[in-house]
């Protein structure tokens, strides 16, 4: 089956958080013969910052970000059997959702991918002529990036046929253990885009931690945070490559991951960081959001914090040997129920399911 698949980048991760978890689906999705073409727009220099070339398990189509350009793939939607559009994409968003439900044969699966599912419904309870909310009796399936029980019950409560979470996962071919590397050398590292909705939760996860232990080293990646006041004991490093990720995850004492504020305040959205942190055996400290135990055990496999003291006291208790400890654990624990072979086998069940029932109803 053809899936013509429209979002922001799979080729470049720059200002895109959603890059590896675009990678690790497809090529899953692909192993079950799936022959998928990946739309992307010319846009926000992500070209200039490609973290990968055109994979072989996907046709890659980068288009100007003109209306020219939004014509010509979106032109190529009838030829899919499963027209999927991701939110996000940053320009044409609207456009891209109405085109693909024009432009889809009448038996095509037209499915929305919600990578930022909490955000996204906030906006549409706010605008009764939110984009999504016009398109949802046109569109057969919802899948999310996460969310659990409440963005399910939120989806259905708008009007979603169906809706199922597809959550973050680890390609463990691409995130594993490796030597360390002095680059990163630090007591904790965090990696994440500077974004309005998570920077007051870095300011207290990370740099009320940092200021709490000033004989500590800490070191954060990602984009925009060089113009951010920090502690003398944070280094900024700008944009980490995904080919960079592992020595990243590896070398430090600990990694943290904080949620976006949306995300958060759902639950059941862990962040593909913490899968890639754990892919690489690193010792994770999170911040703390209903559904973790669904994922990792805490004080086994992650350590959770409430706020910033407790990130500073995980750091000031943990010893090379518990570090390496419950990284081992969450390595085994996502090696065995969180890759991306298995959400690919989960998208597949769902996408032969949803077929089979478009089918019968026609």
């Amino acid at each position: 089956m053809k899936i013509a698949f429209y979002g922001s980048s799979l080729l470049s991760s720059y200002w895109n958080g959603a890059a590896t978890y675009y990678r690790g689906v497809l090529k899953a999705l692909a192993s079950h013969g799936y022959d998928i073409t990946f739309y992307e727009p010319d846009a926000f220099e992500r070209q200039q910052h490609r973290d990968i070339d055109p994979p072989e398990w996907v046709r890659s189509v980068v288009y100007p970000a003109t209306d020219e350009g939004l014509r010509s793939v979106l032109a190529e939607a009838g030829d899919a059997d499963i027209v999927v559009k991701a939110n996000g994409v940053g320009v044409y968003d609207a456009e891209l959702l109405d085109g693909i439900i024009a432009r889809a044969r009448p038996d095509a699966l037209k499915i929305f991918w919600d990578v930022d599912a909490a955000a996204t419904l906030d906006e549409m309870r706010a605008d009764l002529s939110h984009p999504v909310r016009r398109a949802l009796p046109d569109i057969d399936l919802v899948l999310t990036y996460g969310g659990g029980p409440p963005v399910i019950q939120a989806y259905r409560g708008f009007g979603a046929a169906a809706c199922e979470p597809i959550y973050n996962a680890l390609d463990p071919e691409t995130h594993f253990p490796v030597e360390p590397d002095p680059r990163f050398a630090s007591d904790l590292a965090f990696l994440g885009n500077r974004l309005p909705d998570r920077e007051a939760r870095v300011e207290e996860f990370f740099l009320k931690a940092a200021a709490a232990l000033p004989d500590r080293a800490f070191l954060i990646g990602g984009n925009g945070w060089d113009s951010k006041h920090m502690p003398g004991n944070v280094r900024h490093l700008g944009h980490v490559y995904t080919h960079q990720h592992n020595a990243f995850n590896c070398t430090p004492r600990a990694v943290l991951n904080v949620a976006r504020d949306s995300m958060a305040e759902v639950g059941f959205s862990p962040a593909t960081r913490v899968f890639e942190a754990a892919g690489a055996a690193a010792c994770l400290i999170t911040d703390a959001w209903e559904g973790i135990e669904q994922f990792l055990i805490p004080d086994k496999e992650v350590l959770v914090a409430r706020d910033g003291q407790d990130v500073a006291d995980h750091l000031a208790a943990l010893t090379p040997e518990r570090a390496k400890e419950i990284g081992q654990a969450a390595l085994a624990r996502v090696l065995a129920e969180h890759t991306y072979a298995l959400r690919g086998a989960q998208v597949d069940a769902l996408f032969r399911t949803q077929r089979a029932n478009t089918t019968v109803a026609a």
